[in-house]
């Protein structure tokens, strides 16, 4: 059932190398595999427990399944080969690079010693540049590192993040901007995912230069929102960044979890209707932009909700309920994304005519937190 405002929306209109299970298209009945066309990318766990990256097509057929090391967290997809990125959940230290054409692992990146992965990394736009976000450990200060693919993955760059707990980080589209969402959480791999410094926290969202590591900006939420955590991040081609928060105080005071940020402007918090707000559970676990770049939708896997939200406008729109569901990547349609769960569903929802629609699917998993359209 969904909560909406859509009447006025409808007025404006993803070192020992282990090589990769495969499961080819042309192997499955019936299925011509030169009319498949690939749709996401997701890390996933099956039945057995076992971590997996999985390229799924239009049909809900797997083109590509590659066994990992490990859970993974996030997926990226290069802008212009059939290469994704697979990096390892915080604090892992792996990140598998897939030719899902050619069904091989190109290569597995193993963190420095010394250094750990937060989950994410970008393909730069150009194609020339893996860039990630890493933790210090002997210092706790976070990391944004760039690695040539020209040459073998060899890191050129290692840029401070000025936060700690970098976590999701993005490309300003057409510039060299990178946007970094420092998610202030104090943690060491000997304590595994315990947060040491919640009272003490402070979230950043930072402008990097790309090739000479400069801060361009960092924005601080105000004091009395500091545990704010700044996790998941999308920009659009104009500029704008939207911001999944998630709360680290007493939920009852139901603090807003959707922030929007301008180039050299203050962070601006949105609060959804309190029902809906309260619903999220102080909880978001992704970001993401639609087509246009004037709708975004936030995930809130704790409160099995997906808010959507007019970034123009500055506004909540409507929600719709999806039991654990996380990863979100949009389609071609303006006002329309693909969501994927825990429990295995796929559903692509449309905004403007409020339809949702489950999608074909053989697969038994449970979906990461993060979709890559592919």
């Amino acid at each position: 059932m969904m909560e909406t405002n859509r009447r006025r929306f409808c007025q404006l209109l993803g070192s020992a190398l282990v090589l990769p299970s495969l499961l080819p298209v042309s192997a499955l009945a019936g299925i011509d595999a030169a009319t498949i066309k690939p749709l996401f990318a997701s890390a996933a766990k099956d039945r057995s427990g076992d971590y997996h990256l999985y390229v799924m097509s239009e049909l809900g057929e797997v083109i590509f399944d590659h066994l990992l090391p490990g859970r993974a967290h996030h997926t990226e997809a290069h802008p212009t080969q059939s290469l994704l990125a697979c990096t390892a959940r915080r604090p892992g230290r792996f990140i598998d690079i897939i030719d899902y054409q050619q069904q091989r692992l190109v290569k597995r990146i193993l963190a420095d010693d010394g250094r750990h992965f937060f989950g994410h990394s970008i393909f730069s736009e150009d194609g020339r540049w893996l860039i990630t976000t890493e933790n210090d450990i002997s210092t706790a200060q976070g990391r944004v590192v760039v690695r040539s693919m020209a040459d073998d993955y060899r890191v050129i760059a290692d840029y401070p993040s000025h936060g700690i707990g970098p976590h999701e980080l993005v490309q300003q589209p057409n510039s060299s901007v990178l946007v970094v969402a420092n998610g202030g959480i104090l943690t060491r791999p000997d304590r595994g995912r315990e947060k040491l410094n919640l009272d003490s926290m402070q979230p950043s969202l930072v402008r990097l230069d790309l090739n000479t590591g400069e801060r361009l900006e960092q924005q601080m939420l105000p004091t009395e929102q500091h545990q704010l955590s700044i996790r998941h991040i999308d920009t659009n081609r104009q500029g704008s960044t939207v911001i999944a928060l998630q709360y680290q105080g007493d939920i009852g005071h139901n603090p807003p979890l959707v922030a929007v940020h301008q180039p050299h402007q203050p962070l601006q918090l949105l609060q959804a209707p309190e029902p809906i707000n309260m619903a999220m559970k102080g909880y978001c676990g992704s970001a993401r932009y639609d087509h246009s770049g004037r709708f975004a939708a936030i995930s809130a896997p704790r409160g099995d909700l997906i808010s959507f939200w007019d970034i123009q406008e500055q506004q909540f729109i409507s929600s719709i309920k999806s039991r654990d569901g996380c990863g979100l990547t949009a389609t071609a349609n303006t006002a329309e994304f693909i969501i994927s769960a825990g429990t295995g569903r796929c559903l692509k929802h449309n905004i403007q005519t409020g339809k949702t629609q489950r999608m074909p699917q053989t697969l038994k998993t449970a979906w990461d937190n993060h979709l890559a359209t592919v």
